[in-house]
């Protein structure tokens, strides 16, 4: 161990909605933060994608900035450490060039080809039984039939865009060609490849592509990257990111590792089956558990956490915040010039005042937020969201309320999934995400769990906070088990009994909503979960 220094890292933290560029010391204090958009491009047939050259842009405006506003000396600046979307593909050549856009964790156009490498004569759940129990056993999980993997957006572009496929060198999660973008050099986590489902990681100390796997997916071995730890240094800056991002050349660049992955450490629940809730566009409930495990019912599995040899539960509801901006931006302000009034930048704290008037329960509305399919606690790549039980007397602030709570309720179906997983409930959850910034939401949130919901200091920054964390272990300066002292709580919410009976009433509604309207739902979205 190093004594604590005036030396810094740079965390940046690639969203959907665009990076976010931090400093923090090496003891994981935020100096300063930054943020710069980037586009997301929704096509009729399924498909979302991104420009990685808008990704790069973006990173460079946002660390260009967060330089100039920060009173950092560049020179004490010693590591850059990444984190991004999970589940997405980026097909580059070998000079390290984007053959296309990114296909992002929403796009499902693979599934028809998934399901061409998991059918078999004689199946389970759509799953061959002769290759079900290989996938299983050693990666933990299986290639998901809503073809939202890396694995089926590779078998989409070998199908359909076989130009693109033939001159690909290697196939990148978006971390990992963010690295390629800072080093020149093509490698991937042991955590990022995990749900390309053709690595053996039974072995954490080290995880390997296993031949049997790959012959099953039909994925060319040639075509992906070497592996390595989310903690190990892959290199120095080349020259030209160095130059891009206004920092020196012997800075180094830690492999790093996926957002879910990150904002498990970033939370502070490093131990054991301590939880924590993160509500961003998407949304999970997860924790660190010290065994391998999977639940093919409900989507859930033990995958490589970021953390050395330590397992974590992976699963993801696809829509979360992403309700809440969908409701700004088609519902509450559009922009189609109708409405003549534009979103206040305190969205957020005037949606807060608008849900805080109105009883829990908005009036017996419910909201189902399943916009674009869902992955867990079930997965349904049909299912669509919806306001039930309208009236008259449903106002617009009903309406806002119940996404709040539908959410809620969502994350509820979930939770019961994940305490059954690991045998035991979870006394209190840190709640992270931009939702964690709500205090009505993490209120409505401890009302409708059942849970104590203790809100973590800069939400928002969990992520990259995960990852400036994950370089301090790497560079010696931070111990894993320091890092749950190192995240400040700035206030805890206690379930409120009384508002119980209402939410027990609705949820239970809830559920027989999915249950009463999935074969609707796949009735009305065959043609495709974009339509």
């Amino acid at each position: 161990m190093t004594e604590p220094s005036s030396q810094y890292i740079l965390a940046i933290d690639l969203g959907t909605s665009g990076p976010k560029a931090a400093l923090f010391t090496t003891r994981g204090e935020l100096v300063h933060h930054t943020f710069e958009p980037t586009r997301l491009i929704l096509l009729p047939d399924g498909g979302a994608e991104q420009d990685p050259d808008d990704w790069w842009s973006a990173i460079r405006k946002a660390t260009r900035r967060l330089l100039a506003e920060s009173p950092v000396p560049v020179d004490r600046i010693v590591a850059v450490s990444g984190t991004a979307q999970w589940s997405g593909t980026v097909a580059v050549d070998k000079n390290g060039r984007h053959l296309m856009n990114a296909v992002i964790w929403m796009d499902s156009r693979g599934a028809p080809y998934v399901k061409r490498v998991t059918d078999g004569w004689l199946t389970f759940d759509g799953y061959s039984l002769r290759k079900l129990p290989r996938w299983i056993r050693l990666t933990g999980g299986i290639p998901s039939g809503s073809g939202k993997d890396p694995v089926a957006h590779i078998l989409y572009l070998q199908s359909v865009r076989p130009d693109v496929y033939e001159k690909t060198y290697k196939f990148l999660e978006p971390k990992d060609y963010i690295n390629l973008r800072l080093t020149g050099l093509f490698a991937a986590s042991y955590d990022s490849i995990a749900l390309h489902w053709v690595t053996d990681n039974r072995n954490l100390s080290a995880v390997r592509y296993d031949d049997k796997l790959l012959g099953y997916s039909t994925l060319d071995p040639g075509k992906l990257p070497a592996l390595g730890r989310a903690v190990d240094v892959l290199g120095p800056l080349r020259p030209q990111a160095a130059e891009d991002l206004g920092l020196g050349r012997d800075v180094q660049v830690v492999l790093g590792t996926p957002d879910v992955q990150s904002a498990a450490v970033g939370s502070g629940a490093v131990r054991d089956y301590e939880g924590h809730l993160y509500i961003g566009t998407s949304s999970w409930i997860t924790c660190h558990v010290p065994f391998k495990k999977t639940d093919v019912l409900h989507n859930m599995a033990c995958l490589p956490s970021a953390i050395p040899d330590r397992y974590f539960i992976a699963n993801e509801q696809e829509t979360a915040g992403g309700c809440l901006n969908h409701l700004r931006d088609n519902i509450l302000f559009p922009r189609d010039g109708l409405s003549g009034a534009e979103a206040p930048p305190d969205i957020l704290q005037t949606l807060d005042r608008i849900v805080g008037g109105v009883p829990p329960g908005s009036g017996r509305l419910i909201f189902l937020p399943w916009l674009y399919g869902e992955r867990t606690p079930v997965e349904d790549r049909y299912v669509r969201g919806g306001f039930f039980n309208l009236s008259l007397n449903t106002t617009r602030e009903h309406m806002i309320r119940a996404v709040f709570e539908g959410v809620a309720y969502n994350a509820r179906w979930l939770l019961g999934c994940v305490e059954r997983f690991v045998k035991r409930p979870f006394p209190c959850l840190n709640m992270i995400g931009g939702g964690a910034k709500s205090d009505v939401w993490c209120g409505i949130l401890a009302d409708v769990l059942g849970r104590t919901i203790r809100q973590v200091e800069d939400p928002i920054l969990a992520n990259a906070r995960g990852a400036a964390f994950l370089a301090a272990v790497a560079l010696g300066h931070l111990r894993v088990e320091e890092i749950p002292e190192r995240i400040r709580i700035r206030r805890t919410f206690d379930p409120d009994p009384a508002r119980r009976e209402v939410y027990d009433e609705l949820f239970r509604e809830f559920l027989h909503l999915y249950k009463a309207n999935r074969r609707i739902f796949a009735r009305l979205n065959l043609v495709g979960p974009g339509a």
